[in-house]
Protein backbone atom coordinates (compact mmCIF):
# COMPACT_ATOMS: atom_id res chain seq x y z
CA UNK A 1 0.00 0.00 0.00
CA UNK A 2 1.91 3.36 -0.91
CA UNK A 3 0.21 5.49 1.70
CA UNK A 4 0.87 5.62 5.54
CA UNK A 5 -1.85 2.87 7.33
CA UNK A 6 -3.38 5.43 9.77
CA UNK A 7 -5.00 6.55 6.79
CA UNK A 8 -6.47 3.57 5.89
CA UNK A 9 -7.91 2.44 9.32
CA UNK A 10 -8.98 5.70 10.02
CA UNK A 11 -11.47 5.13 6.73
CA UNK A 12 -12.72 1.87 8.00
CA UNK A 13 -16.29 3.36 8.80
CA UNK A 14 -16.58 4.72 5.76
CA UNK A 15 -15.36 2.08 3.80
CA UNK A 16 -17.80 -0.05 5.24
CA UNK A 17 -20.64 2.19 4.19
CA UNK A 18 -18.71 2.11 0.27
CA UNK A 19 -19.04 -1.68 0.31
CA UNK A 20 -22.71 -1.41 1.11
CA UNK A 21 -23.42 1.71 -1.13
CA UNK A 22 -21.19 1.90 -3.38
CA UNK A 23 -20.92 5.35 -2.39
CA UNK A 24 -17.43 7.05 -3.06
CA UNK A 25 -16.13 7.76 1.21
CA UNK A 26 -16.54 11.30 1.92
CA UNK A 27 -14.29 11.46 4.78
CA UNK A 28 -12.10 12.66 7.52
CA UNK A 29 -8.46 12.79 7.38
CA UNK A 30 -6.81 13.17 11.42
CA UNK A 31 -7.80 16.74 12.05
CA UNK A 32 -10.24 17.92 9.73
CA UNK A 33 -12.57 17.64 6.33
CA UNK A 34 -10.82 15.96 3.10
CA UNK A 35 -9.38 19.37 1.34
CA UNK A 36 -11.66 19.80 -1.88
CA UNK A 37 -11.17 22.43 -4.80
CA UNK A 38 -12.57 25.66 -3.58
CA UNK A 39 -16.59 26.34 -3.70
CA UNK A 40 -18.09 23.79 -5.44
CA UNK A 41 -16.27 23.40 -8.91
CA UNK A 42 -17.54 19.98 -9.51
CA UNK A 43 -20.59 19.52 -8.33
CA UNK A 44 -23.41 18.09 -10.52
CA UNK A 45 -25.61 20.34 -12.46
CA UNK A 46 -28.51 19.91 -14.59
CA UNK A 47 -26.29 20.44 -18.00
CA UNK A 48 -24.06 16.99 -18.98
CA UNK A 49 -20.33 17.19 -18.01
CA UNK A 50 -17.51 14.51 -17.82
CA UNK A 51 -18.47 14.01 -21.39
CA UNK A 52 -16.00 11.06 -22.59
CA UNK A 53 -15.77 9.20 -25.76
CA UNK A 54 -14.60 5.40 -26.15
CA UNK A 55 -14.07 2.92 -29.16
CA UNK A 56 -16.16 -0.23 -29.24
CA UNK A 57 -14.50 -3.34 -30.81
CA UNK A 58 -14.66 -2.16 -33.78
CA UNK A 59 -14.26 1.89 -33.66
CA UNK A 60 -15.80 1.97 -37.52
CA UNK A 61 -18.63 0.94 -36.70
CA UNK A 62 -19.41 1.76 -32.71
CA UNK A 63 -18.79 3.76 -30.52
CA UNK A 64 -19.69 5.31 -27.11
CA UNK A 65 -19.90 8.51 -24.58
CA UNK A 66 -19.83 8.24 -20.90
CA UNK A 67 -21.46 11.40 -19.61
CA UNK A 68 -22.55 12.91 -15.96
CA UNK A 69 -25.79 15.02 -14.67
CA UNK A 70 -27.72 16.20 -11.49
CA UNK A 71 -30.33 13.21 -10.45
CA UNK A 72 -32.82 15.30 -12.32
CA UNK A 73 -32.06 13.67 -15.21
CA UNK A 74 -33.17 9.95 -14.65
CA UNK A 75 -32.13 8.91 -17.92
CA UNK A 76 -29.58 8.36 -20.64
CA UNK A 77 -30.66 10.42 -23.88
CA UNK A 78 -28.08 10.94 -26.98
CA UNK A 79 -28.91 12.84 -30.13
CA UNK A 80 -26.71 11.27 -33.04
CA UNK A 81 -26.43 12.70 -36.97
CA UNK A 82 -23.92 11.96 -39.87
CA UNK A 83 -22.17 15.44 -39.96
CA UNK A 84 -23.51 18.56 -42.15
CA UNK A 85 -22.03 21.96 -43.03
CA UNK A 86 -24.95 23.84 -41.77
CA UNK A 87 -26.64 24.29 -38.46
CA UNK A 88 -29.14 21.92 -38.86
CA UNK A 89 -28.29 19.06 -37.85
CA UNK A 90 -31.02 18.24 -35.61
CA UNK A 91 -32.95 17.54 -38.65
CA UNK A 92 -31.81 14.21 -39.21
CA UNK A 93 -30.19 13.33 -35.64
CA UNK A 94 -31.95 9.98 -34.27
CA UNK A 95 -32.53 10.04 -30.66
CA UNK A 96 -30.83 6.89 -28.91
CA UNK A 97 -31.41 5.86 -25.40
CA UNK A 98 -28.62 3.88 -23.06
CA UNK A 99 -27.76 3.32 -19.67
CA UNK A 100 -27.85 4.85 -16.22
CA UNK A 101 -26.46 4.31 -12.66
CA UNK A 102 -25.88 6.58 -9.54
CA UNK A 103 -22.44 7.44 -7.76
CA UNK A 104 -22.99 9.23 -4.81
CA UNK A 105 -19.82 11.78 -4.43
CA UNK A 106 -18.87 14.42 -2.32
CA UNK A 107 -20.49 16.68 -3.90
CA UNK A 108 -23.78 14.59 -3.43
CA UNK A 109 -26.00 12.03 -5.64
CA UNK A 110 -24.78 12.28 -9.21
CA UNK A 111 -26.13 9.91 -12.42
CA UNK A 112 -23.82 8.56 -14.93
CA UNK A 113 -25.18 8.00 -18.04
CA UNK A 114 -23.55 5.64 -21.49
CA UNK A 115 -25.40 5.58 -24.74
CA UNK A 116 -23.56 3.52 -27.60
CA UNK A 117 -23.34 4.47 -31.29
CA UNK A 118 -23.58 1.54 -33.32
CA UNK A 119 -24.24 0.46 -36.88
CA UNK A 120 -22.38 3.39 -38.07
CA UNK A 121 -20.30 3.65 -41.31
CA UNK A 122 -16.52 3.88 -41.39
CA UNK A 123 -14.66 6.87 -41.57
CA UNK A 124 -17.44 9.26 -41.59
CA UNK A 125 -17.96 12.38 -39.70
CA UNK A 126 -20.76 12.06 -36.86
CA UNK A 127 -22.07 14.97 -34.36
CA UNK A 128 -23.69 14.09 -31.12
CA UNK A 129 -25.10 15.58 -28.19
CA UNK A 130 -26.31 14.51 -24.96
CA UNK A 131 -29.28 15.16 -22.46
CA UNK A 132 -29.21 17.21 -19.12
CA UNK A 133 -32.39 18.31 -17.52
CA UNK A 134 -32.36 21.77 -18.49
CA UNK A 135 -31.51 20.71 -22.00
CA UNK A 136 -28.46 19.44 -24.56
CA UNK A 137 -25.02 19.70 -24.23
CA UNK A 138 -23.34 21.29 -27.71
CA UNK A 139 -22.16 19.19 -30.16
CA UNK A 140 -19.57 17.15 -30.24
CA UNK A 141 -17.62 15.80 -33.58
CA UNK A 142 -15.93 12.30 -34.12
CA UNK A 143 -14.62 10.32 -37.35
CA UNK A 144 -15.09 6.72 -37.02
CA UNK A 145 -12.23 4.70 -38.16
CA UNK A 146 -11.68 3.22 -41.22
CA UNK A 147 -12.50 -0.67 -42.60
CA UNK A 148 -8.73 -0.59 -43.44
CA UNK A 149 -5.23 -0.19 -42.30
CA UNK A 150 -4.76 3.56 -43.31
CA UNK A 151 -2.55 5.85 -41.70
CA UNK A 152 -3.35 7.94 -38.56
CA UNK A 153 -2.18 9.20 -35.39
CA UNK A 154 -2.42 8.36 -31.87
CA UNK A 155 -1.11 9.86 -28.34
CA UNK A 156 0.27 8.13 -25.33
CA UNK A 157 0.35 9.62 -21.74
CA UNK A 158 1.46 8.00 -18.64
CA UNK A 159 0.03 8.81 -14.82
CA UNK A 160 -1.60 11.59 -15.05
CA UNK A 161 -2.56 10.96 -11.56
CA UNK A 162 -0.88 14.28 -9.51
CA UNK A 163 -0.98 17.92 -10.19
CA UNK A 164 -3.94 16.95 -12.34
CA UNK A 165 -5.24 20.34 -13.63
CA UNK A 166 -2.35 22.06 -11.84
CA UNK A 167 0.51 20.44 -14.28
CA UNK A 168 -0.40 18.36 -16.16
CA UNK A 169 -3.34 20.06 -18.07
CA UNK A 170 -0.63 21.59 -19.82
CA UNK A 171 1.08 18.90 -21.39
CA UNK A 172 -2.48 17.23 -22.52
CA UNK A 173 -3.01 20.68 -24.09
CA UNK A 174 0.07 21.10 -25.59
CA UNK A 175 0.17 18.06 -27.09
CA UNK A 176 -2.93 18.47 -29.28
CA UNK A 177 -2.32 21.53 -29.75
CA UNK A 178 1.13 20.75 -31.68
CA UNK A 179 -0.24 17.76 -33.40
CA UNK A 180 -3.06 17.87 -35.38
CA UNK A 181 -5.64 15.08 -36.37
CA UNK A 182 -4.70 12.62 -33.35
CA UNK A 183 -7.19 10.22 -33.91
CA UNK A 184 -6.60 8.21 -30.77
CA UNK A 185 -5.53 8.86 -26.84
CA UNK A 186 -3.97 5.71 -24.63
CA UNK A 187 -3.81 6.11 -20.77
CA UNK A 188 -1.15 3.94 -19.31
CA UNK A 189 -3.11 3.95 -15.62
CA UNK A 190 -3.29 5.96 -13.03
CA UNK A 191 -5.56 8.69 -14.71
CA UNK A 192 -6.32 9.59 -11.09
CA UNK A 193 -4.49 9.37 -7.42
CA UNK A 194 -7.32 8.00 -6.24
CA UNK A 195 -7.48 6.80 -2.44
CA UNK A 196 -9.98 6.70 0.14
CA UNK A 197 -8.91 9.34 2.31
CA UNK A 198 -8.58 11.21 -1.06
CA UNK A 199 -11.82 13.22 -2.71
CA UNK A 200 -12.07 11.26 -5.63
CA UNK A 201 -15.23 13.44 -7.21
CA UNK A 202 -12.46 16.57 -7.54
CA UNK A 203 -9.55 14.39 -8.73
CA UNK A 204 -11.72 12.38 -11.53
CA UNK A 205 -13.24 16.47 -11.93
CA UNK A 206 -9.82 17.63 -13.09
CA UNK A 207 -9.06 15.23 -14.87
CA UNK A 208 -11.80 15.91 -17.40
CA UNK A 209 -11.45 19.40 -17.30
CA UNK A 210 -7.31 18.86 -18.35
CA UNK A 211 -9.05 17.31 -20.87
CA UNK A 212 -11.53 19.36 -21.88
CA UNK A 213 -13.58 19.16 -24.96
CA UNK A 214 -10.78 16.65 -26.71
CA UNK A 215 -12.20 13.54 -24.59
CA UNK A 216 -15.34 13.97 -26.02
CA UNK A 217 -14.59 14.05 -29.67
CA UNK A 218 -11.42 11.71 -29.52
CA UNK A 219 -11.95 8.16 -28.28
CA UNK A 220 -10.18 7.57 -25.32
CA UNK A 221 -8.23 4.12 -24.51
CA UNK A 222 -7.82 3.86 -20.63
CA UNK A 223 -6.19 1.22 -19.11
CA UNK A 224 -6.73 1.06 -15.25
CA UNK A 225 -3.34 1.80 -12.59
CA UNK A 226 -3.56 0.70 -8.87
CA UNK A 227 -4.61 4.15 -7.93
CA UNK A 228 -7.78 3.59 -9.87
CA UNK A 229 -8.59 1.24 -6.95
CA UNK A 230 -9.36 1.79 -3.33
CA UNK A 231 -8.34 -0.33 -0.34
CA UNK A 232 -10.96 -2.79 1.63
CA UNK A 233 -10.69 -4.81 4.56
CA UNK A 234 -11.69 -8.00 3.90
CA UNK A 235 -13.77 -10.29 6.76
CA UNK A 236 -10.62 -11.77 8.26
CA UNK A 237 -9.00 -8.66 8.54
CA UNK A 238 -6.87 -8.84 5.81
CA UNK A 239 -6.71 -5.64 3.40
CA UNK A 240 -7.81 -6.18 -0.58
CA UNK A 241 -8.63 -3.52 -3.30
CA UNK A 242 -11.29 -2.74 -5.54
CA UNK A 243 -12.30 -0.86 -8.67
CA UNK A 244 -13.51 2.66 -7.80
CA UNK A 245 -17.51 3.57 -8.55
CA UNK A 246 -15.90 6.57 -11.20
CA UNK A 247 -14.05 3.81 -13.54
CA UNK A 248 -17.22 1.89 -14.75
CA UNK A 249 -19.71 4.87 -14.96
CA UNK A 250 -16.55 7.14 -16.83
CA UNK A 251 -15.77 4.79 -19.14
CA UNK A 252 -17.86 3.04 -20.95
CA UNK A 253 -16.07 0.29 -23.07
CA UNK A 254 -16.21 -2.85 -25.23
CA UNK A 255 -17.30 -5.92 -23.27
CA UNK A 256 -14.62 -7.91 -24.84
CA UNK A 257 -12.40 -9.07 -22.16
CA UNK A 258 -10.96 -11.50 -19.87
CA UNK A 259 -13.93 -13.12 -18.18
CA UNK A 260 -12.89 -11.98 -13.86
CA UNK A 261 -12.25 -8.16 -15.35
CA UNK A 262 -14.10 -6.97 -17.87
CA UNK A 263 -14.91 -3.99 -17.08
CA UNK A 264 -10.75 -3.17 -17.35
CA UNK A 265 -9.53 -5.22 -19.99
CA UNK A 266 -9.93 -5.38 -23.45
CA UNK A 267 -9.18 -4.90 -27.11
CA UNK A 268 -9.98 -2.45 -29.87
CA UNK A 269 -8.73 -2.82 -33.84
CA UNK A 270 -8.27 0.74 -35.26
CA UNK A 271 -7.67 1.09 -38.51
CA UNK A 272 -4.80 -1.80 -38.89
CA UNK A 273 -3.43 -1.77 -35.24
CA UNK A 274 -4.94 -4.38 -32.17
CA UNK A 275 -4.65 -2.38 -28.75
CA UNK A 276 -4.83 -4.89 -25.90
CA UNK A 277 -5.52 -3.35 -22.81
CA UNK A 278 -4.68 -5.34 -19.38
CA UNK A 279 -5.39 -4.75 -15.62
CA UNK A 280 -1.65 -5.09 -14.22
CA UNK A 281 -3.48 -4.35 -10.57
CA UNK A 282 -6.30 -7.09 -10.73
CA UNK A 283 -3.64 -9.79 -12.18
CA UNK A 284 -1.25 -8.86 -9.39
CA UNK A 285 -3.23 -8.54 -6.45
CA UNK A 286 -7.08 -9.74 -7.54
CA UNK A 287 -6.01 -13.29 -8.85
CA UNK A 288 -6.72 -12.93 -12.45
CA UNK A 289 -3.25 -13.34 -13.97
CA UNK A 290 -3.83 -16.59 -15.82
CA UNK A 291 -7.22 -15.39 -16.72
CA UNK A 292 -5.59 -12.70 -18.57
CA UNK A 293 -2.69 -14.18 -19.95
CA UNK A 294 -4.54 -16.96 -21.32
CA UNK A 295 -7.14 -14.23 -22.94
CA UNK A 296 -3.90 -12.12 -24.10
CA UNK A 297 -3.02 -15.03 -25.76
CA UNK A 298 -5.83 -15.51 -27.42
CA UNK A 299 -6.45 -11.82 -28.61
CA UNK A 300 -2.80 -11.94 -30.15
CA UNK A 301 -3.40 -15.33 -32.23
CA UNK A 302 -6.43 -14.12 -33.35
CA UNK A 303 -5.12 -10.35 -34.53
CA UNK A 304 -5.30 -9.66 -38.37
CA UNK A 305 -3.81 -6.40 -37.41
CA UNK A 306 -0.39 -5.14 -38.92
CA UNK A 307 0.34 -4.20 -35.57
CA UNK A 308 -0.25 -5.36 -32.36
CA UNK A 309 0.17 -2.60 -28.85
CA UNK A 310 -0.40 -3.48 -25.43
CA UNK A 311 -1.06 -1.03 -22.77
CA UNK A 312 -1.27 -1.43 -19.07
CA UNK A 313 0.07 -0.07 -16.15
CA UNK A 314 2.71 -1.68 -13.93
CA UNK A 315 5.84 -1.81 -16.08
CA UNK A 316 7.45 -4.93 -17.21
CA UNK A 317 10.87 -3.49 -16.89
CA UNK A 318 11.29 -0.79 -14.21
CA UNK A 319 13.64 2.50 -14.45
CA UNK A 320 12.52 3.58 -10.74
CA UNK A 321 12.18 0.76 -8.49
CA UNK A 322 14.37 -1.25 -7.62
CA UNK A 323 13.02 -4.52 -9.09
CA UNK A 324 11.00 -5.30 -12.16
CA UNK A 325 7.33 -6.28 -12.00
CA UNK A 326 8.11 -10.21 -11.32
CA UNK A 327 4.41 -11.40 -11.56
CA UNK A 328 3.78 -9.58 -15.19
CA UNK A 329 7.44 -10.31 -16.84
CA UNK A 330 6.78 -14.07 -15.52
CA UNK A 331 3.53 -14.35 -17.32
CA UNK A 332 3.54 -11.67 -19.88
CA UNK A 333 6.62 -11.25 -21.36
CA UNK A 334 6.64 -14.64 -22.84
CA UNK A 335 3.71 -14.10 -24.67
CA UNK A 336 4.49 -10.63 -26.11
CA UNK A 337 7.97 -12.10 -27.75
CA UNK A 338 6.10 -15.29 -29.15
CA UNK A 339 3.33 -13.43 -30.32
CA UNK A 340 5.31 -10.51 -31.58
CA UNK A 341 3.74 -7.89 -29.88
CA UNK A 342 5.08 -4.36 -31.36
CA UNK A 343 4.78 -1.97 -28.89
CA UNK A 344 4.35 -2.33 -24.70
CA UNK A 345 2.93 0.93 -23.29
CA UNK A 346 3.49 1.04 -19.24
CA UNK A 347 3.54 3.89 -16.58
CA UNK A 348 3.27 2.94 -12.85
CA UNK A 349 7.29 4.65 -12.18
CA UNK A 350 7.23 8.30 -13.13
CA UNK A 351 10.28 8.58 -15.00
CA UNK A 352 10.66 7.85 -19.03
CA UNK A 353 12.15 4.66 -19.81
CA UNK A 354 12.67 3.25 -23.52
CA UNK A 355 13.80 0.05 -23.48
CA UNK A 356 14.74 -2.64 -26.67
CA UNK A 357 16.87 -5.11 -25.15
CA UNK A 358 17.02 -6.64 -21.52
CA UNK A 359 20.71 -7.10 -21.65
CA UNK A 360 20.91 -3.65 -22.29
CA UNK A 361 21.36 -0.33 -24.33
CA UNK A 362 24.80 -1.74 -25.93
CA UNK A 363 23.26 -5.10 -26.65
CA UNK A 364 20.65 -3.82 -28.41
CA UNK A 365 22.98 -1.48 -30.46
CA UNK A 366 24.77 -4.27 -31.62
CA UNK A 367 21.79 -6.26 -32.77
CA UNK A 368 20.44 -3.88 -34.66
CA UNK A 369 23.85 -3.50 -36.57
CA UNK A 370 24.19 -7.05 -37.18
CA UNK A 371 20.63 -7.28 -38.67
CA UNK A 372 18.87 -8.18 -35.91
CA UNK A 373 14.91 -8.39 -35.94
CA UNK A 374 13.63 -5.86 -32.84
CA UNK A 375 11.75 -7.36 -30.29
CA UNK A 376 8.60 -5.85 -28.41
CA UNK A 377 9.64 -1.94 -27.68
CA UNK A 378 8.79 -1.28 -24.09
CA UNK A 379 7.92 2.12 -23.11
CA UNK A 380 7.57 3.74 -19.83
CA UNK A 381 6.28 7.30 -19.61
CA UNK A 382 4.75 10.22 -16.92
CA UNK A 383 2.49 12.97 -17.84
CA UNK A 384 1.66 14.69 -14.24
CA UNK A 385 3.65 15.73 -11.22
CA UNK A 386 4.93 13.02 -9.41
CA UNK A 387 8.52 12.12 -10.14
CA UNK A 388 10.35 9.18 -8.96
CA UNK A 389 14.28 8.90 -9.08
CA UNK A 390 15.96 6.80 -11.72
CA UNK A 391 17.32 3.39 -10.36
CA UNK A 392 20.24 2.15 -10.84
CA UNK A 393 20.17 0.39 -13.84
CA UNK A 394 18.95 2.94 -16.15
CA UNK A 395 22.12 4.43 -16.99
CA UNK A 396 23.22 1.42 -18.68
CA UNK A 397 19.74 -0.92 -20.10
CA UNK A 398 17.16 1.45 -21.56
CA UNK A 399 17.92 3.17 -24.58
CA UNK A 400 16.85 6.36 -23.47
CA UNK A 401 15.56 7.98 -19.93
CA UNK A 402 14.45 10.91 -18.32
CA UNK A 403 13.73 11.81 -14.76
CA UNK A 404 11.72 14.90 -13.44
CA UNK A 405 10.12 15.20 -16.51
CA UNK A 406 6.36 15.58 -17.46
CA UNK A 407 6.49 14.29 -20.85
CA UNK A 408 3.64 13.15 -24.15
CA UNK A 409 3.98 10.59 -26.88
CA UNK A 410 2.59 10.46 -30.39
CA UNK A 411 2.75 7.19 -32.47
CA UNK A 412 2.27 7.74 -36.36
CA UNK A 413 1.01 4.44 -37.91
CA UNK A 414 1.49 3.05 -41.60
CA UNK A 415 0.61 -0.02 -42.57
CA UNK A 416 4.53 -0.95 -42.55
CA UNK A 417 5.98 2.25 -40.32
CA UNK A 418 5.70 3.16 -36.59
CA UNK A 419 6.92 6.73 -36.10
CA UNK A 420 7.04 7.10 -32.16
CA UNK A 421 7.95 10.29 -31.16
CA UNK A 422 8.83 11.56 -27.48
CA UNK A 423 7.84 15.28 -26.45
CA UNK A 424 8.33 17.37 -23.08
CA UNK A 425 5.83 19.35 -21.49
CA UNK A 426 6.66 22.56 -23.55
CA UNK A 427 6.70 20.22 -27.17
CA UNK A 428 10.58 19.59 -27.28
CA UNK A 429 11.57 16.42 -29.12
CA UNK A 430 12.95 14.36 -26.27
CA UNK A 431 13.33 10.55 -28.01
CA UNK A 432 12.01 8.69 -31.27
CA UNK A 433 12.65 5.57 -32.99
CA UNK A 434 10.87 4.12 -36.28
CA UNK A 435 9.84 0.47 -36.65
CA UNK A 436 9.51 -0.71 -40.09
CA UNK A 437 7.73 -3.90 -40.74
CA UNK A 438 9.81 -6.57 -43.02
CA UNK A 439 9.06 -10.04 -44.24
CA UNK A 440 11.45 -11.33 -41.28
CA UNK A 441 10.08 -9.05 -38.01
CA UNK A 442 10.56 -5.61 -37.53
CA UNK A 443 13.67 -3.37 -37.07
CA UNK A 444 13.96 -0.56 -35.13
CA UNK A 445 16.10 2.84 -36.49
CA UNK A 446 16.86 5.42 -34.36
CA UNK A 447 15.43 9.38 -35.53
CA UNK A 448 17.69 11.67 -37.83
CA UNK A 449 15.88 14.72 -35.76
CA UNK A 450 17.84 16.70 -32.99
CA UNK A 451 16.50 16.06 -29.84
CA UNK A 452 17.48 18.01 -26.17
CA UNK A 453 19.75 16.81 -23.88
CA UNK A 454 18.95 13.91 -21.70
CA UNK A 455 17.23 15.47 -18.57
CA UNK A 456 18.33 13.79 -14.99
CA UNK A 457 18.70 15.38 -11.82
CA UNK A 458 22.62 16.00 -10.36
CA UNK A 459 22.28 15.98 -6.69
CA UNK A 460 19.85 17.90 -5.72
CA UNK A 461 19.50 20.05 -8.80
CA UNK A 462 16.67 19.51 -11.59
CA UNK A 463 17.31 19.14 -15.05
CA UNK A 464 15.67 22.92 -15.24
CA UNK A 465 18.33 24.41 -12.75
CA UNK A 466 15.81 24.48 -9.90
CA UNK A 467 15.53 21.54 -7.24
CA UNK A 468 15.41 18.17 -8.07
CA UNK A 469 11.27 16.91 -7.49
CA UNK A 470 12.46 13.07 -8.56
CA UNK A 471 12.01 10.95 -4.77
CA UNK A 472 13.76 7.73 -4.74
CA UNK A 473 11.19 4.72 -5.07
Amino acid sequence: MSRKRHSFYSCLPLLAATLVTGAVPVAAQEGGPIPRSPGLPYAPKNLPDRIVLTPGADPAREMAVAFRTDAKQATAEAQLAISVDGPTLEEKARSIAGTTMPVDSSYGPALYHQVRFTDLAPDTVYTYRVKGAAGWSEWYQFRTADAEAKPFRFLYLGDIQNGILTYASRVIRQAFHANGDIRLVVHAGDLVAQRDDLDHDDEWGEWNQAGGYNYAIVPQVPATGNHEYVDVLKADGSESRKLGPYWPAQFALPANGADPVKATTYYTDYQGVRFIVLDGTAAIDLGSMKAQTDWLDATLASSKANWNVVLFHQPVFTCARPNDTAEIKAAWKPVFEKRKVDLVLQGHDHCYSRLTAEAGRDTGIKARADGKVQGPVYLVSVTGSKMYALNDRAGTQPDKVAEATELYQIVDVEPKRLKFRTFTASGKLYDGFDLERTTQGNTLSEISEPTIAARRCSGDVGPDGGRCVARGK
